[in-house]
Parts: structure tokens; sequence; C-alpha cells
């Protein structure tokens, strides 16, 4: 099994340094560069071909956010997973809305750090559960959602909990390729630019998508027991916000 290439961009060295000695502790990671800021990342990218970009958020020349938008535009498909001691709410959202593919707080531990880069790898939205709600919370919720197939509520409904196509088609006893065409399909009736937007916008909404032959205006969001974060996050994070 091939290891997976990650790139660590932080502006303190020490901790660049501290990051590295942690992920080379699991042979299924392979740390192929360092860089200082988003700017010197986006130069290191073309060479290096890293699988995931784990990056601070706030950081000089480029921060977190910048360099999650440049990824999204130049390197579509490259997950940017976010590591910061800041737990801003309007961070985390910006952060999410723009692609990033998750966001951990640094006092993280080291095997919940590399099963977040697996869980990324393979297509999930991975979120600290202490900012996990900030996240949730709609900056300007709509007063309908388009109309949803039984079909397409039922993937929608694990997308929007950040699980990858291959556990969604294993739950919903579905073949892979039937739920990857589920959720291109649901990327199209979102008017989503990718799987990060998508997902956040099916959980802002969890419970307000209507199915065929109904109409319902949007609900509340729902209060933070009904995402059950034992089914996406590491087993320190296997209970409820």
């Amino acid at each position: 099994m091939t290891a997976a290439r990650v790139l660590i961009v932080d502006d303190q060295e020490l901790l660049r340094r501290g990051l590295r000695m942690i992920l080379e502790t699991d042979p299924a990671i392979e740390v192929v560069g360092e860089a200082e800021n988003g700017m010197r990342a986006l130069a290191l990218i073309p060479d290096l071909a890293p699988d995931v970009v784990l990056a601070d958020a706030r950081m000089p020349v480029l921060d977190g956010l910048g360099l999650v938008q440049q990824c999204a535009a130049s390197h579509p498909g490259l997950p940017v997973l976010v590591l910061t001691t800041f737990d801003d709410a309007r961070l985390v959202r910006e952060l999410l809305d723009a692609g990033a593919a998750g966001f951990l707080l640094k006092d993280i531990s080291t095997d919940a750090l590399t099963d977040a880069i697996r869980r990324v790898l393979d297509g999930g939205l991975v979120l600290d559960p202490r900012v996990a709600r900030a996240a949730l919370v709609p900056a300007q919720p709509a007063d309908r959602h388009p109309v949803l197939t039984d079909a397409e509520r039922a993937v929608a409904d694990l997308v929007a909990r950040g699980l990858p196509n291959a556990e969604i088609a294993a739950r919903l006893h579905l073949a892979h390729g039937t739920v990857k065409n589920t959720v291109s399909a649901l990327l199209r009736k979102l008017g989503e630019p990718d799987r990060t937007a998508l997902a956040l916008r099916l959980a802002r909404g969890a419970g307000a998508w209507p199915l065929d032959g109904q109409v319902r205006a949007t609900s509340a969001l729902p209060q933070p027991a009904d995402y059950r974060l034992d089914i996406r996050w590491p087993d320190e994070f296997g209970r409820a916000l």
C-alpha cells in the first residue's frame, strides 16, 4: 500500500518539525515536504505532488484560508486539512466554505491526527467536535431546499455526516458507482462546487430536505445531539457534541 504523501505548512519551524516527527511514526504516512507559508506551499505542490496538505490557519504572506482557496482553484481534489490553536467560529466557517477538508485543533492526539489524514483521503470531512457546531451554523439560511428523491435523501444524510463513498455504499447496500453517481447528482442539484461544500450544506439543513412530492420550508438548525460523531471521528471523539 502506497504511503499517503503529506505537505506540512506552518510558519513556525519548531511546529513543522514536531508534526513531521509525529506523522513519521505512522508507516502509512510520508512527509514529502515543509513550507513556512501558503505561498511557498503552492510553489512546492507541483513538484512534491502531496496527497494531503496539513496547514496552519494563521500564517504570514498567504494564510490557511488563502491556501485553501488557491488549492481549490489550482489543485482541485487536493484536500487541505487545517490544524490550528484557534477555534474562532467565523474562521471555521470561512475555511470550510472555501473547501477545506477539515479543521482540527493543535492539541489533537497523534492517533487522531493520523486517522484524520486517512479519513480525508477517503473523501471524509473531518471536524474537531469542539468546532463542529460553529461550522454547522448557517450564515444565511435559505427559505426552501431543492426536492430530493428517496435515494438522494438516503445518501445525503450520510454525506452530511462526513462518510466517504465506500462506507455509504456499505451502509446502504449499494454499488460504489451508484453512490458516486448520486453524490454527483446532489452536487448538481444543490449547486455546490465540491464534496466539502455539499457536506456542510447538507449538515446545516439536516432534517429539512423535502422528498419528491413534498415542499417544506427550512426547519430550525438541529441540536448538536443530532450529529452522532461516533460515525466519523477517531475513538477519542466518539461521542455526540
